[in-house]
């Protein structure tokens, strides 16, 4: 069935793509497509975008194997029915993890990072300059105070920026909500792929807990400041840095 995009997020991108550039005339993206619901939506809303662009881009959705015979026949079907352009970008993460894990105690930031890097070489294997990723405003807010509060450090999740390869990595939905793109998912019925696919889940490790109590801290934040988001997400393009303790940005 033909997938539904609503006006608001459509418009959202829209907006964001404008304000920070993230795509350009001759773009070649690849599109990090875990199969769950935010990189599924991202990547049906960007090949909207091809549609309505006054400008020719491509994109390329590619998803990241552990290693562990993963089943993505479901997610191979949906792209060829929708004609997305698709590849499978193999990697042994899950057996080099194996040997890593008693030492990292940080085991979703390990598999995080080697993902991250997979999609890299894939960019370059395949001859793309961005990467699109599919953090939303709520991954922004909750990393947001993670940071804060575990490491005094104010740092978000930014729009776009250059990695240390050259590569523009891009957020196309960072200014969504995470409720949005759920929504989305479960209208069209996507075959989303959860948390059965993340290798951490088959390691007897504790889970870590640091996002899923800032997802509690902001959802009780909202209920009672409505419109917390809304000024979350205007505050990260309002920073008056010299009011900060760091001598290095007092204009004086």
């Amino acid at each position: 069935m033909a997938i539904k995009l609503s006006k608001k997020i459509m418009s959202k991108i829209g907006r964001t793509n404008a304000e920070f550039a993230l795509i350009e005339e001759g773009d070649r993206i690849l599109v990090g497509l875990s199969g769950g619901k935010d990189s599924l939506t991202m990547v049906h809303a960007l090949r909207e975008q091809q549609r309505r662009a006054p400008f020719k881009f491509e994109i390329l959705a590619v998803t990241v194997t552990y290693g562990m015979g993963e089943d993505l026949s479901a997610l191979i079907a949906h792209c060829a029915e929708h004609e997305i352009p698709h590849k499978i970008y193999e990697t042994n993460t899950y057996e080099i993890a194996a040997d890593k894990i008693r030492q990292n105690s940080s085991f979703c930031s390990f598999f995080s990072r080697m993902r991250r890097g997979a999609l890299y070489s894939a960019a370059k294997e395949y001859g793309c300059n961005k990467v699109a990723l599919g953090h939303h405003l709520d991954d922004a807010a909750e990393s947001f105070f993670m940071n804060l509060i575990y490491n005094g450090h104010m740092r978000a999740l930014a729009p776009k920026y250059k990695a240390g390869n050259g590569l523009i990595v891009i957020r196309p939905l960072i200014q969504l909500r995470e409720r949005q793109l759920a929504a989305c998912a479960l209208e069209n019925e996507m075959p989303t792929i959860g948390d059965e696919a993340c290798p951490s889940m088959r390691f007897d490790v504790k889970m870590p807990h640091a996002r899923a109590s800032m997802k509690v801290m902001l959802a009780e934040m909202e209920a009672k400041y409505p419109d917390l988001f809304v000024s979350i997400n205007s505050a990260f393009g309002h920073i008056s840095d010299d009011t900060f303790f760091d001598p290095k940005r007092f204009s004086l």
